[in-house]
């Protein structure tokens, strides 16, 4: 039998992604991909894959694995989610060798709203239009098109077990506070008197409950139009804030549509995609302007930490129990009365 995870239970919300389906929106077709991409990317680096290669991402709705057919060693990052191996804790970021009916469980933690799960191999499932990415609402990619459920079955080619068995992944780039996101403004800022940018800037925004992987909606100071807020539909980027006429924010996330007819304010840089992503409803933040090349510059900085794998650090045991202890082999032979020692 080939090596599998399996999945025992899942939340709402939990899927199959990779890199994002390039090339297709010009046809209508979303990209989807992670919500959070620097954090997929570190979980897939952390396990030698390349950045882009299918993970999957948990959602606040959790989940449980299990390996079927051998081992495979498994990287967690992203939020600061509650991560245990049938039953020990573990940290936020580990990589950790998944044996067969041995139990990893993901759930909600203090922080963070997104987290990724890499295997060391490559989960095979066919792509659909080049990508394994799960867009759920035009049904495509992943499995059915559709968010994982308890008993479904990832194949994973190429498995592999790696040393150490149980490590923290040392990645401090994931510690993104969020309380204050970069934006470049535009492309249709010139939609707005410099006063109302002035307010759009200045905030503060509370992230709405009525937020997912197509939008996150936010609440705040209403923002007016200087020029109405139709315009002809046009190509919407990840992280695209468009204005509609309620003049409250609508940032545009994975899933969003290719095209939108209301007035873009500004555009979160790629570089804080990810520090919005991990907010979850009730979170306040402000919007800060920069300028091309400071966003370029933050992408080139991403870029670099993900150069090579993030430094991987054994864990260390201090609690030994006695199941642990009767369960290592501490004796090399028969020990009998004291003269046949």
């Amino acid at each position: 039998m080939s090596v599998a995870l399996r999945v025992l239970a899942a939340g709402p919300g939990v899927s199959l992604q990779d890199g994002g389906r390039h090339g297709y929106l010009r046809f209508g077709v979303t990209g989807a991909g992670p919500m959070d991409p620097l954090a997929f990317a570190t979980a897939n680096c952390a396990v030698g894959a390349p950045a882009d290669v299918p993970a999957i991402e948990v959602s606040l709705g959790g989940i449980e694995l299990t390996a079927e057919g051998g081992d495979v060693s498994v990287a967690i990052a992203g939020g600061a989610f509650k991560i245990a191996l049938d039953g020990r804790e573990l940290p936020a970021a580990a990589l950790v060798r998944l044996k067969p009916d041995a139990r990893l469980s993901i759930r909600p933690g203090p922080e963070g709203a997104w987290c990724y799960v890499a295997p060391a191999g490559r989960i095979d499932v066919a792509p659909v239009l080049g990508s394994v990415s799960t867009h759920t609402r035009s049904g495509i990619g992943g499995i059915g098109g559709r968010s994982l459920m308890a008993g479904d079955l990832l194949p994973i080619a190429n498995a592999r077990a790696l040393d150490p068995a149980a490590a923290t992944i040392s990645a401090p780039w994931l510690d993104r506070p969020g309380t204050e996101l970069r934006v470049l403004l535009g492309p249709q800022d010139d939609y707005f008197s410099a006063d109302q940018i002035a307010a759009f800037l200045a905030g503060p925004w509370t992230l709405s409950g009525r937020s997912d992987r197509m939008a996150y909606q936010l609440e705040g100071p209403k923002i007016g139009h200087a020029k109405g807020f139709n315009i002809v539909s046009d190509g919407i980027a990840h992280g695209a804030i468009q204005m509609p006429g309620s003049g409250q924010p609508v940032v545009l996330m994975a899933d969003r549509q290719p095209t939108g007819g209301y007035p873009k304010i500004a555009n979160v840089i790629g570089a804080d995609l990810g520090r919005l992503a991990q907010l979850r409803p009730g979170a306040t933040f402000r919007f800060r302007a920069v300028t091309r090349e400071e966003a370029v510059a933050a992408r080139r900085a991403e870029a670099d930490v993900l150069a090579g794998p993030p430094p991987i650090e054994p864990l260390v045991r201090t609690d030994f129990s006695s199941e642990f202890l009767l369960g290592l082999n501490l004796v090399g032979g028969v020990v009998g009365r004291g003269e046949d020692i």
